[in-house]
């Protein structure tokens, strides 16, 4: 009987088959030096047998390693899922550890070898205490009944382990280095957290009247030009920003700090419901039946803001935890947005903050968000100089939701002779688009 990682081949294959890992698995488990997977066979591993291996291998490694363990990405992008996992599993030292990654491919693209030297790069090699200190971390963790139970639990509720490169993986993740997941947990539509642009909304738990209003009628504007909406499905602010892109009959996905089987808050079950329900995700890097904290919380963060193409803090005090996603969406270089407040008001200290220390943007509406992720608005001239028709059909017509024109005629007081007219000459314009259900407007988008 062949085991792999000290289990039943036949039971690793069939948590992979359960968990959507064959249709995303990675040709092998091979290391490359910018830390993904190779892409070619090895010569004494056939391309499924490798694939699966790795596919179960970063399941485990989500188990094993906390969220934006530095070193653990290093180990794992230089020896590969399945040859890191196995070096753990054979309690190998930090020297013998070492050794391997120095004979990885990985070295040779590594801006630093030295095995002892303390060094900012995070890429470069770690020193023998460091990885020491992770063994000692890792090892208590890596408890196969344990990782059974987290897939098999998986599989029962409807999760898919989605893994790098593959569809439904967004790109922005690879962005985060060696901090980036090894793979996440997924409960909704596969393609969801990639599938088209996205904005990150976040703010406060404790948002106020005016914090959730700015936030609803942002996330339906978003909606209107294109957009999914990001965020965290916590209180306040984010669960306002969900409601209101379910609402508009928009895509939201949410990121959760601990297992996707256990929606957090618990008061936000529903709402976490209908968001996989509508075809959007729910989705995590820590494996079914894991409980959140304050560290996985704070590293959620940083998921939220590389998911997104730009990210937005629409209500915040000093304190607030969306500063964080603020500043991970700041080092990555991505476009930061503040909604400003009353200035007597302690819930928007934050985001005057961003805007006064950090040069965050300041932003009051869903056009000017939208602009920080690279959306055009339709030229003023161009639009003082359309006719009465043409102006007051693209007032009802919507990027997100097909219009028949009938409901167009209806909604803008034309005709649909009239209405049809207008259509023809904006879609020669390129301006909207018909699509099966209906028409949409595709101009103003960059």
């Amino acid at each position: 009987m062949t085991a792999w990682f000290g289990l039943d081949r036949e039971l690793v294959e069939r948590l992979v088959r359960g968990l959507g890992g064959l249709e995303s698995a990675e040709s092998v488990d091979g290391p490359r030096a910018d830390g993904g997977a190779e892409r070619v066979p090895k010569a004494d591993e056939n391309v499924g047998t490798a694939g699966i291996r790795a596919a179960f291998a970063r399941a485990a490694w989500t188990m094993i390693a906390e969220p934006g363990d530095g070193v653990a990405g290093l180990v794992v992008g230089a020896l590969g899922p399945a040859g890191a996992l196995s070096a753990v599993l054979e309690r190998v030292g930090p020297t013998e550890l070492q050794r391997r990654i120095l004979g990885s491919e990985w070295s040779s693209g590594s801006g630093s070898t030295s095995a002892d030297a303390e060094s900012e790069d995070p890429a470069a090699m770690p020193a023998s205490r460091v990885l020491g200190s992770a063994l000692e971390r890792w090892r208590p963790r890596l408890v196969s009944a344990d990782l059974v139970a987290a897939c098999e639990t998986a599989i029962e509720v409807g999760v898919r382990l989605l893994l790098p490169g593959v569809p439904g993986w967004h790109p922005g993740f690879d962005h985060l280095g060696v901090h980036a997941p090894h793979a996440l947990w997924l409960r909704g539509a596969p393609d969801a957290p990639s599938g088209g642009r996205a904005i990150a909304l976040v703010g406060a738990r404790a948002a106020s009247g005016y914090g959730e209003h700015v936030t609803l009628e942002a996330a339906a504007g978003l909606v209107d030009r294109g957009f999914a909406i990001v965020s965290g499905a916590a209180y306040g602010i984010d669960g306002a920003a969900h409601r209101a892109a379910l609402g508009s009959g928009g895509v939201t996905v949410a990121y959760l700090a601990g297992g996707v089987d256990r929606p957090y808050p618990a008061g936000h079950d529903a709402l976490i419901r209908r968001i996989r329900e509508a075809g959007g995700a729910v989705i995590s890097e820590s494996p079914c039946g894991s409980t959140p904290s304050k560290w996985r919380f704070l590293q959620r963060n940083r998921l939220i803001a590389a998911a997104s193409a730009a990210t937005v803090v629409m209500e915040a005090g000093d304190r607030s935890g969306s500063i964080n996603t603020a500043g991970h969406a700041a080092s990555l270089g991505r476009p930061l947005g503040a909604v400003p407040g009353p200035v007597t008001s302690p819930s928007s200290a934050g985001c005057h903050r961003l805007i006064r220390e950090y040069a965050a943007t300041c932003v009051t509406n869903a056009a000017q968000m939208a602009e920080l992720a690279g959306w055009i608005a339709v030229d003023a001239d161009a639009q003082a100089f359309a006719s009465p028709e043409e102006r007051r059909v693209r007032d009802v017509m919507s990027a997100r939701s097909p219009r028949t024109v009938e409901a167009l005629a209806k909604a803008s007081g034309l005709s649909p002779r009239e209405v049809s007219g207008v259509l023809g000459a904006l879609d020669l314009a390129g301006a909207v688009e018909e699509r099966e259900r209906g028409w949409v407007l595709v101009g103003g988008r960059a």
